[in-house]
């Protein structure tokens, strides 16, 4: 073993060999573990471990700072110095960065930098195994095939400066995705789950949740494009938000270039976004959603700048009460902008609605309703409204009186999240959920099911 091999000694070295004016070292040491299953049967299982190494240099000029970004993957003690040197040379060939801060400093040290990384493996299965084999035999004798993946990863985080910060961050991250298809594979229907340690799962509950959704697509309806009254579960509701979350940068905002610009110049900080007393914030101390307390920053972007790598994270409310309350700002966009630092995190909560769950809000409906189970191949069409449009998939249902009464075809739809707020009429409970569409990305959510008197469903979707 190398006599440099440990995070935190990665980090102090690459530290000594710096000759530039600062620099950041950001460790990143991963391990997952993952099962995968086809037509009730165990397909698939695997552990890995990896790291990654950034090295963020900074040098002074007549003219400004400005900074170098190298990555890669694997680094051993022989490879840091030429990691080093070369985010060095990428640093002292580039311009002032725009973004330049003085670097991060007096931040109190993690008691635990000096320890050895977290690491997950196939013992964070040992209780979920058994019961999703469990649901394996349920589903057989009642006619299903159940096929999907469970995936757990633990990322310990190092980051050390040439300012003396000395940080550490172990973040778990757990999805499950589970499917349920009909013998003849005419019908399907999704669930998933995100977890921190899969403790909290029930594979028997998802499957139950599952079979009545095939029994409910036992009835096939056929209708039209246009607008109906929509209720959008959880998931459906993170994926929305969680692009509007990416897209409340307040330079881009002060700048004219967005949803959230004022007409005539600046932001739409204080005005009211919807009539019901909805909190959209983010706390890396979140119960069960808990994320990196300090930016981790491995390149500087729209909404990042590695000058802020350390920079201490708090609650913030982005809407409170229904009004427009914080965009997101590195310490550079804050200065441009005149507002507040509010960095963003890594986690997203919805709430201030009812306490109706989902299932109580379709027995609540009256007249018709569409139900929908996710959405996919969310993309932007307007800036300037945040008009997304997307699919939606694996199950939409029709709701009379109450009660689901079959499935419907697919629809493309178009439609704002800001729009959505302002006209959502009902709100329910927020719970944990994962985002569909953006699950790769972003898994750390807690949402309410929306009622939405006339979601937009633009075309009827053929094949999905």
């Amino acid at each position: 073993m190398s006599r440099v091999s440990k995070p935190y000694e990665i980090v102090e070295r690459a530290l000594e060999l710096s000759t530039a004016d600062g620099c950041v070292v950001v460790a990143d040491e991963n391990s997952s573990a993952n099962l995968r299953w086809a037509g009730n049967a165990l397909t698939t299982n695997g552990v890995t471990r990896g790291r990654t190494l950034t090295v963020i240099a900074t040098v002074d000029g007549a003219e400004g700072t400005a900074s170098g970004v190298v990555s890669r993957s694997a680094v051993t003690a022989d490879d840091l110095e030429p990691l080093v040197r070369a985010a060095e040379a990428a640093a002292r060939g580039a311009g002032p960065a725009e973004d330049a801060q003085p670097l991060v400093s007096g931040v109190p040290a993690s008691a635990d930098f000096t320890e050895a990384p977290a690491e997950t493996g196939s013992d964070v299965f040992a209780d979920f195994a058994p019961a999703l084999g469990d649901a394996f035999a349920r589903a057989r004798s009642g006619g299903r095939e159940l096929y999907g993946f469970a995936h757990h990863q633990l990322t310990s985080t190092y980051v050390g400066t040439s300012t003396g910060l000395r940080l550490r961050h172990d973040q778990p991250n757990g999805t499950l995705e589970l499917n349920a298809k009909s013998p003849d594979r005419t019908r399907s229907a999704w669930a998933g789950r995100a977890t921190r340690d899969f403790k909290d799962v029930d594979p028997a509950a998802l499957d139950a949740e599952l079979a009545q959704r095939l029994r409910w697509a036992e009835r096939r309806i056929e209708l039209p494009a246009g607008r109906y009254e929509t209720l959008l579960p959880p998931t459906a509701v993170a994926d929305l938000l969680i692009y509007q979350y990416w897209s409340a940068g307040a330079r881009d905002a002060a700048e004219g270039r967005t949803v959230f610009s004022r007409p005539g110049g600046g932001t739409r900080i204080g005005e009211k976004l919807s009539e019901l007393p909805l909190t959209l914030r983010s706390d890396p101390h979140a119960p069960g959603l808990e994320s990196a307390p300090f930016v981790i920053a491995h390149a500087s972007g729209d909404g990042a700048s590695v000058f802020d790598n350390g920079l201490p994270l708090a609650p913030t409310d982005w809407i409170k009460d229904g009004r427009l309350e914080r965009l997101t700002t590195t310490r550079h966009s804050a200065g441009l902008t005149g507002l507040p630092v509010a960095p963003a995190m890594d986690n997203l909560v919805l709430e201030g609605g009812g306490e109706r769950s989902l299932e109580e809000m379709v027995a609540a409906t009256t007249g018709r309703a569409l139900l929908l189970t996710c959405l996919w191949y969310i993309r932007e069409v307007d800036p300037a409204t945040l008009l997304l449009t997307g699919l939606t998939r694996d199950g939409v249902y029709l709701v009379e009186d109450g009660e689901v009464v079959g499935e419907v075809n697919n629809f493309r739809f178009n439609e704002s999240p800001v729009g959505l707020l302002s006209r959502a009429s009902e709100a329910g409970r927020a719970e944990k959920t994962l985002p569909r569409e953006w699950g790769d990305y972003f898994t750390r959510a807690a949402m309410p099911a929306l009622r939405i008197p006339d979601f937009h469903m633009s075309s009827v979707s053929r094949g999905v």
